[in-house]
């Protein structure tokens, strides 16, 4: 399912565009999602306010107007973006205080209480939606930390990916551009055939609108079925995983990067929900797998990104995939892990699922008769369908690409960097970023439900049994 594409803007420079349905969306009363991406640097922060000042007023606000825009209603009832006349650089950067002479592990549970504090925190009124944060202690992974704060409705993790490495230099040579692995589409063979593709798309959106009306996921250690799920306090956990041991897991069994953690996700969850509770292996589980729809090979620079017809696409523009987390029933010789044979089965299913479904033509159908709906009922309407969509699924998976050399923000090294997204309606969300040869995965998840530490150890788990069963 997917949603709506991004309104061009406004061929007048004085007046900017309607706020996009997907920008409506995140900004709805059902749901509003905020993302936040953590830098670690390598040594620790001394940027002075007034460098930090430069450093956004000329890099960040001149990126895309919605940076220094606001949304008000106009009198025609239509939700604009609109230019605020001075954008007070000092009030969107935030400078956390701790107490002085602590320990690393005392900084790093400060650290995770001021993330979780920031990211249940509404944006301030009047003010155009993001934050900058310097967090100048040492934690346990890093000797300072900056978080970018941006709101949804700004944009998707492509346009906000490519806004925040703005603000950065290569650390080896500011001169030089920073640069990412290609993106090698691989073409579905279903995608060929008129027939093959037509009971495709009629199946998914079945399955898509019955997910959505009829068939929830089943209660299990993963979902709670709680109302009140995307307002509850929440953990992060990271791990990180070699690429090149991604990339040879890749090349042995003929998928992708992305097929490759998506599989060892699904394959880790499932351990941890048959660890947890194991009647739960039978239960019907589903993920929202989040899809860059615009199917380009790497980032295109900010200014094609931001030229006002242009078709390289600034916003919100990727799809919603109904992926069935495979089963563990079945899967084990007697062991508590399954066998080397089936647990890669848990690769290639979701790379031949993930395939099938990006190429059908579901994904365009489906925004079509979305817009349509957005017209007869409002955006609201749109939204609380979505948020049904949403909320009968057990979890959500989405990635960026990061660039492959190291970073720098005003000559401050980046050692690492991963992203979240606050506000969600799963119990589990897990985003994946590359850099400079890693993949770190970031697991979101439910306090007071979620074993996260038990959860992140399931995930490892699989990911060397999947490694040693292809490989070895």
């Amino acid at each position: 399912m997917q949603f709506l594409k991004e309104e061009e803007c406004c061929a007048e420079q004085q007046l900017l565009p309607p706020v996009s349905p997907n920008g409506l969306f995140f900004n709805s009363s059902a749901v509003s999602l905020v993302i936040l991406a953590v830098f670690e640097t390598e040594e620790p922060i001394s940027l002075p306010s007034s460098r930090v000042v430069h450093l956004l007023d000329t890099r960040l606000l001149p990126v895309h107007p919605r940076f220094s825009s606001i949304i008000v209603t106009g009198e025609d009832g239509v939700k604009r973006w609109e230019k605020v006349a001075e954008v007070n650089l000092q009030d969107h950067i935030k400078t956390p205080v701790f107490p002085e002479g602590k320990s690393p592990e005392f900084y790093d549970r400060c650290f995770q209480d001021y993330f979780h504090k920031i990211s249940g925190e509404k944006f301030s009124e009047g003010r155009p939606l993001w934050e900058f944060h310097l967090v100048k202690y040492p934690t346990l992974n890093a000797a300072g930390n900056v978080i970018f704060k941006i709101h949804h409705a700004i944009g998707d993790g492509y346009s906000l990916m490519a806004a925040m490495i703005s603000c950065f230099t290569r650390s080896d040579d500011p001169s030089l551009p920073l640069t990412f692995p290609k993106n090698r589409i691989r073409r579905s063979s279903a995608a060929h055939g008129p027939l093959t593709s037509a009971v495709n798309t009629a199946s998914d959106m079945w399955f898509s609108f019955s997910k959505t009306k009829f068939s929830e996921d089943d209660l299990s250690p993963i979902r709670s079925g709680d109302p009140a799920v995307g307002s509850r306090p929440v953990s992060v956990v990271t791990m990180t995983f070699p690429l090149d041991d991604v990339k040879e897991i890749k090349g042995r069994l003929g998928v992708t990067v992305n097929d490759v953690m998506t599989g060892t996700i699904f394959l880790g969850t499932r351990l941890y929900m048959q660890e947890m509770d194991p009647g739960s292996q039978a239960a019907e589980t589903t993920a929202m797998v989040l899809m860059n729809t615009r199917m380009l090979q790497s980032y295109n620079s900010i200014q094609e990104m931001a030229e006002p017809k242009t078709t390289l696409a600034w916003g919100n523009h990727f799809a919603f995939l109904h992926i069935t987390v495979p089963k563990l029933i079945g899967m084990s010789d007697g062991d508590e892990l399954p066998s080397r044979r089936r647990a890669l089965e848990f690769v290639r299913t979701t790379s031949a699922t993930i395939q099938k479904k990006r190429f059908s033509l579901a994904i365009s159908l489906t925004a079509k008769l979305l817009d349509l709906y957005r017209k007869l009922k409002g955006h609201e309407a749109t939204a609380s369908y979505l948020y049904k969509a949403l909320k009968s699924t057990s979890m959500a998976v989405t990635n960026m690409v990061g660039p492959l050399e190291q970073m720098a923000l005003a000559d401050q090294p980046v050692k690492g960097m991963y992203f979240v997204v606050a506000g969600t309606l799963h119990d589990v969300f897990v985003t994946i970023v590359s850099y400079m040869g890693q993949l770190r995965v970031s697991v979101v998840a439910e306090k007071g439900f979620i074993d996260h530490d038990k959860l992140k150890s399931c995930i490892q788990m699989a990911f060397h049994h999947i490694y040693e069963s292809s490989c070895h």
